[in-house]
C-alpha cells in the first residue's frame, strides 16, 4: 500500500492536526468564557446547516479515547490549539485553573503515549470580551493581552511542551473575519480593518515569541501561514499582474514582514490609503528569528484580472480537474511548488507542512469501514511531492495531516469531512478510515 511513497528520513515527524473550537465542544463548561466563534456560529445564516461547535467532537470529554486512536495511527506528534477563553474567560485577568488543568492532562496523556505535543496558542477563537471591548485585533492594546495569555500558558506547560506556534493562518482570520465576513467576527469592512488587525497580530507574534523563549527551555517557536502559489490564468499581461498582486496579498505580505522585517513595496503602494499606523520599531519587533515556519496548503490559486477585493482586483479561476467536497482543486504538484517558492525566496531554517488534507463525502460501508480511496490517493500523491521537494534541498522536517478527525469545519459546518478518523456526530463514535490505516502503515514503513 505504501510502495509508491519512498522513504523519508528517520527523524521526519509524522503528525495530525486539529483546532480547539473545531473539536472540543464543552463551550461553557468548567469556567470557559465565550469566544467570537461561539457567538458567530449562533448567528443565523452564518454557518451551513446551522451547525455550531457547541459539541463538535466532544474531545473535551473524550480526549483519552482520542489519544488511544493516535497511538493506533503511530503518530509521532499531535498539533492542537488552546482555547484562549478556556484559560482567561474574559481575555485577561483571572485565570481559569480548570482550563489550564485540562490542557495539562492532555499534554501528560500525549507524552505518556509517546506523542510530541505541538501547541498553537491562537487558532481563531478570540475571547468575545476582547472583541466587545475594542473591536478585537483592531486595538493595539490586544498585543499585551496576547503576551499575558502566552506567559500564563507557557509557564504552566513549558516544562513539557517545547514546540510552540503563535498564530495559525493570520490571513484567514483577519481578511475572512474583518473584510469578507466569512469568519468570526463577521465584519465586512475595508482592507484597512484586515491590515490593521494583521499589523497587531505580527507585533503580538514577535512579542510572544520572546516570552516563550524566556519561559520555555529548549523551545522551538514558529508561526503557521497559509501559502498559495499564484499562477496567472493566461499569458495576458493583466492576468500576470493580477496574479502578482494576489501573491502580494496572500503570501508576500506575511513572508516579507515576518522573515525580512518589511512589507513589500508594491503592496504598500497598492494599499497606500488603507494602511494601519506603523510605529518606529514595529518592523523589527515582528521579525524575530523563527525556529520553523509552518505551511498550511490545500490548493493552488489560478488568478485572472477581476474585481474581487479592490484594489487587489483578482478573480479565481477553476481549471478542469478533480475537486474535493469543499470545492478545492486536487493538484498534488502544488505542495511541491509552495515548498520550493518559500525555500527559494526566504530560506527558513526548518519547514513543516502543518496542514494538508482533503474533504470528501465519506460513508460507513456495510462492513463497518470507511473506504475513502480518493483521500488515500490524495495523501500518497501529495506526500510524493513533499519528498521530491526534500530531495532538492527543501528542509521539510515533518507533515501534519488535516485532520485527525472529522470536525466542525468553520463556516461550512460539519458535513465537509477532512478527518482520517470518521466521527458519527449523533453518537460520537470514532472509526479509523482507510486513509487512517494507510497513514499508519506509511509511518510504520518509514520507521
Amino acid at each position: 500500500m505504501t510502495s509508491e511513497v519512498g522513504r523519508f528520513p528517520g527523524n521526519f515527524i509524522w503528525g495530525a492536526a486539529t483546532a480547539a473550537y473545531q473539536i472540543e465542544g464543552a463551550i461553557d463548561e468548567d469556567g470557559k468564557g465565550k469566544s467570537i466563534w461561539d457567538i458567530f456560529s449562533h448567528t443565523p445564516g452564518k454557518i451551513e446547516h446551522g451547525d455550531t461547535g457547541d459539541i463538535a467532537c466532544d474531545h473535551y470529554h473524550r480526549w483519552q479515547e482520542d489519544i488511544a486512536l493516535m497511538r493506533q495511527l503511530h503518530l509521532d506528534a499531535y498539533r492542537f490549539s488552546i482555547a484562549w477563553p478556556r484559560i482567561l474567560p474574559r481575555g485577561r485577568g483571572a485565570v481559569n485553573q480548570a482550563g489550564l488543568d485540562f490542557y495539562s492532562r492532555l499534554v501528560d496523556g500525549l507524552l505518556e503515549a509517546g506523542i510530541t505535543p505541538f501547541v498553537t496558542l491562537y487558532h481563531w477563537d478570540l475571547p468575545q470580551a476582547l472583541q466587545d471591548e475594542g473591536d478585537g485585533w483592531q486595538r493595539r492594546g490586544i498585543i499585551e493581552d496576547f503576551v499575558q495569555y502566552t506567559d500564563i500558558v507557557t509557564r504552566r506547560l513549558g516544562d513539557r511542551v517545547k514546540q510552540w506556534t503563535t498564530f495559525n493562518e493570520p490571513c484567514v482570520f483577519t481578511w475572512g473575519g474583518y473584510v469578507f465576513g466569512e469568519d468570526a467576527p463577521g465584519w465586512r469592512k475595508s482592507p484597512r480593518a484586515a491590515l490593521t488587525a494583521l499589523h497587531h497580530v505580527f507585533l503580538a507574534h514577535g512579542a510572544a515569541a520572546q516570552v516563550i523563549r524566556t519561559n520555555v527551555a529548549d523551545s522551538q517557536v514558529g508561526i503557521v501561514l497559509d501559502i498559495n502559489v499564484a499562477e496567472p490564468a493566461s499569458a495576458a499581461s493583466e492576468d500576470i499582474a493580477a496574479a502578482y498582486r494576489f501573491d502580494g496579498y496572500q503570501n508576500r505580505w506575511f513572508l516579507d514582514a515576518l522573515l525580512r522585517g518589511e512589507y513589500p513595496s508594491d503592496m504598500l503602494e497598492l494599499f497606500a490609503s488603507e494602511l494601519p499606523e506603523i510605529r518606529a520599531g514595529d518592523m523589527q519587533q515582528m521579525c524575530v528569528p523563527l525556529d520553523y515556519l509552518g505551511i498550511n496548503t490545500y490548493r493552488r490559486s489560478v488568478i485572472a484580472q477581476g474585481n474581487e477585493l479592490a484594489p487587489v482586483n483578482y478573480r479565481r479561476v477553476q481549471p478542469p480537474g478533480e475537486y474535493t467536497h469543499i470545492g478545492w482543486e486536487v493538484y498534488p504538484k502544488g505542495i511541491y511548488d509552495i515548498l520550493k517558492y518559500v525555500h527559494k525566496g526566504y530560506k527558513p531554517a526548518k519547514l513543516y507542512i502543518t496542514e494538508n488534507g482533503a474533504a470528501f463525502i465519506d460513508e460507513v460501508s456495510a462492513d463497518g469501514r470507511i473506504h475513502d480511496e480518493r483521500r488515500v490517493a490524495y495523501l500518497r500523491e501529495y506526500l510524493s511531492y513533499v519528498q521530491r521537494a526534500m530531495s532538492e534541498g527543501v528542509p521539510v522536517a515533518g507533515y501534519f495531516v488535516w485532520s485527525l478527525m472529522d470536525n466542525f469545519e468553520w463556516a461550512v459546518g460539519r458535513d465537509k469531512r477532512f478527518g482520517i478518523i470518521y466521527v458519527d456526530y449523533p453518537t460520537q463514535q470514532r472509526i479509523i478510515k482507510d486513509s487512517g490505516y494507510f497513514y499508519a502503515q506509511l509511518i510504520a514503513h518509514n520507521r
